[in-house]
């Protein structure tokens, strides 16, 4: 059985004397799966075409029907995309938007894909409204009221975080799910940190499209992302990137959005055989743990009222910084540099409610020592300094 904590860091190419709090950024690749992955890439360069037109498909579709049996469904309801952003962009891409109709995200939603939903309601006259859902969350009725709050009957599709990037909640999406559907909403989920942190079965969630991340939590490549659509879903829906296979069938549209780097794709088995050696539900166990053992440390140090809720946390949770630091954009960046480049810590730096937080990111090469590193270094740091630009 492999050993959790810094007996494992020797898996990842982390460099030494870093400690790395931000998995959830945009994941570390193992050495075993980097390895893997130039594998691939010489496989592929030793006849290219040949490998293009035969070996591709099948090997995109033996990946799908690996998902289908870690995620549920079929593989023929998955297709891989370079990142959860992409995946959102397909979707809001291919819905018949018109003047007057409503987009809904929450105000917790990934800025990037604001961004998507923004521009595809700019597009079509559409709406862009966002739901607030109380932070910190205290109950699961919280963000389900937000969001039965903001929607309305021209509410065409909601954007719902299954856990939210910078606050890191896990949010309610079967309840939120089943509320759409009595109101006629599709509902889209921004499933990012999903896959690896929490123990999923994507049809039985009630949405009508799932996009995800496999290089944050579940040890793909970076860009390799998952996008999952309903039987009923997939007819209008194509991909960004518009290529050969035109109305060919979801997977034959997405299999193929012309020439690029298929390998991060090809190598999501080699990422599940590595989380099947640390034991998928072990790793997750311990994750959940530590985080919250962090962010209960940090805490009852800088903020004991501040502590997450354990039912909203998963890999990741928010910790609260020093009142002492001022609460702006500014010095959240200026802070995070401070962090790394003086005190070797990695960790992201947010403004929330008023206060700085540290988003923490558990993964199993952490222990306790490198949340300790990171309170320690907070409790001697003055503000950091900001320029004015």
């Amino acid at each position: 059985m492999v050993a959790f904590g810094h007996a494992s860091r020797a898996l990842w190419p982390l460099e030494p004397g870093i400690t790395y709090l931000n998995h959830g950024t945009v994941g570390v690749t193992p050495l075993a799966v980097m390895d893997a992955q130039e594998a691939l890439r010489r496989r592929v360069e030793a006849q290219p075409a040949r490998f293009m037109r035969h070996e591709l498909k099948p090997g995109l579709r033996q990946a799908a029907d690996l998902a289908a049996r870690l995620f549920g469904g079929r593989g023929s309801d998955y297709v891989f995309t370079e990142n959860a952003t992409a995946g959102v962009n397909a979707v809001l891409r291919s819905l018949d938007l018109r003047a007057g109709d409503e987009v809904l995200v929450t105000d917790h939603a990934y800025g990037a894909v604001r961004n998507a939903a923004a521009y595809a309601c700019r597009r079509a006259g559409a709406i862009l409204k966002t739901a607030a859902i109380p932070f910190p969350l205290r109950g699961r009725e919280a963000a389900v009221d937000a969001v039965a709050a903001a929607l309305s009957p021209r509410t065409r599709l909601a954007v719902i975080d299954h856990i939210t990037l910078e606050t890191a909640l896990i949010l309610p999406v079967t309840e939120i799910a089943a509320l759409c559907r009595t109101n006629d909403t599709r509902l889209l989920v921004d499933g990012a940190h999903a896959p690896g942190t929490l123990p999923l079965d994507i049809p039985a969630l009630g949405c009508d499209w799932y996009a995800a991340n496999l290089h944050k939590w579940y040890f793909a490549p970076r860009g390799c992302g998952l996008l999952w659509a309903g039987e009923a879903a997939q007819d209008s829906l194509h991909p960004a990137s518009v290529s050969w296979n035109l109305d060919g069938g979801f997977t034959a549209e997405f299999d193929w959005t012309g020439t690029r780097d298929f390998t991060s794709f090809l190598a999501f088995p080699d990422a599940a055989r590595f989380m099947e050696r640390l034991g998928a539900e072990r790793v997750r166990a311990h994750n959940h743990a530590l985080v919250l053992r962090a962010a209960v440390l940090l805490a009852g140090r800088f903020g004991p009222d501040l502590a997450p809720a354990p039912e909203f946390a998963g890999s990741m949770a928010l910790a609260p910084l020093p009142e002492r630091f001022p609460a702006d954009a500014e010095s959240a960046g200026a802070t995070r540099d401070a962090l790394l480049f003086q005190h070797g810590v990695e960790v992201p730096v947010i403004v929330r409610n008023g206060r700085l937080w540290a988003r923490l990111a558990a993964q199993v090469y952490c222990d306790m020592t490198d949340f300790e590193r990171l309170a320690d270094a907070l409790a001697t740091m003055a503000p950091a300094p900001v320029t004015s630009g």
